[in-house]
């Protein structure tokens, strides 16, 4: 079942756990995610970077949409780190139910113009939007960006961003990072943050970069009130991992020859991440949810 973003967090919220965001380049990886999450009966979101819709080609979707709206769990496909108008209106147009607008490294004030630009696009077509106030860090290991410093969200502005945009979904910035963190090195999340910004915020909150940090970090996050957790560099990381170690000892080529245990080790990591934010089973907590229909349909 496909639906948006508020409506896969709302439940999430109520019911007290987080919906993992797993970032796909190709078919192999949407197998891990759909297939791991009708193993789990666990809801998912397929999230998909600009430069992986790009990579991808618009016409790619028309399969996973095709594939999610038949499936008998509830998925959001989402747009992460939208950086523009036009690039969200793109992934619109290829049947996403969200999006996100990333103005993180914007003026405040310009940050809220445009987010607050998408969102009243968006949500004339029910499209569900998710903003972002503060930075997050890059290990260097990521195509997803982010600055050498964490700029920590700042409650109040969490508050006004909130309160002026309209976005369904706010990611905030508490000390974690894109990518895997260079060895020797241990993320240290500031819960005081979240918890602040978790007493005057209502709204579901994101956390990006939730690769490879200390699981009971991002178990107390999810129990304070994280409702979406992105996961990329974890399972893609076993994926590739397994993939060449099958490439180096062998003399295969033939992509099902090669693929199946790398997506058999990415399905392992997904499954793990699924335990670690409660999600195992919580489909059965959207057999009220209605399927989302975009406006454009």
């Amino acid at each position: 079942m496909l639906i948006n973003m508020k409506q896969l967090l709302e439940v999430a919220k109520e019911h007290r756990f987080a919906v993992g965001a797993f970032n796909v380049a190709d078919s192999n990886f949407v197998r891990v995610v759909v297939e791991e999450a009708e193993k789990n009966n666990s809801p998912a979101i397929i999230a998909v970077h600009p430069t992986e819709l790009a990579f991808t080609k618009d016409s790619f979707f028309n399969y996973v949409v095709s594939r999610i709206k038949n499936s008998p769990v509830p998925f959001v496909l989402h747009l992460d780190h939208g950086d523009s108008l036009a690039s969200v209106m793109r992934a619109v147009h290829a049947g996403f139910s969200s999006v996100m607008i990333d103005g993180s490294l914007l003026p405040f004030e310009e940050n809220i113009r445009v987010t607050k630009e998408v969102v009243d696009v968006s949500h004339k077509i029910g499209v569900s939007v998710e903003g972002e106030l503060g930075t997050i860090g890059n290990t260097g290991t990521t195509i997803e960006g982010g600055l050498t410093e964490v700029i920590y969200t700042k409650p109040e502005d969490a508050a006004e961003f909130v309160e002026q945009t309209g976005v369904d979904s706010l990611a905030v910035a508490i000390g974690t990072c894109h990518g895997i963190y260079p060895k020797g090195v241990t993320p240290k999340l500031r819960m005081d943050v979240l918890k602040s910004i978790k007493e005057i915020v209502d709204i579901p909150l994101v956390l990006h970069g939730g690769s490879a940090n200390p699981d009971e970090e991002i178990a107390e996050a999810v129990k304070i009130g994280i409702q979406k957790v992105n996961i990329s560099s974890d399972y893609k990381f076993a994926f590739f991992k397994k993939c060449r170690e099958i490439l180096a000892t062998t003399e295969l080529w033939d992509p099902n020859a090669v693929y199946p245990d790398c997506i058999d080790e990415a399905k392992k990591v997904v499954k793990y991440k699924m335990e670690l934010f409660n999600s195992i089973g919580k489909a059965d907590c959207y057999k009220d949810v209605p399927a989302w229909r975009s406006e454009l349909s």
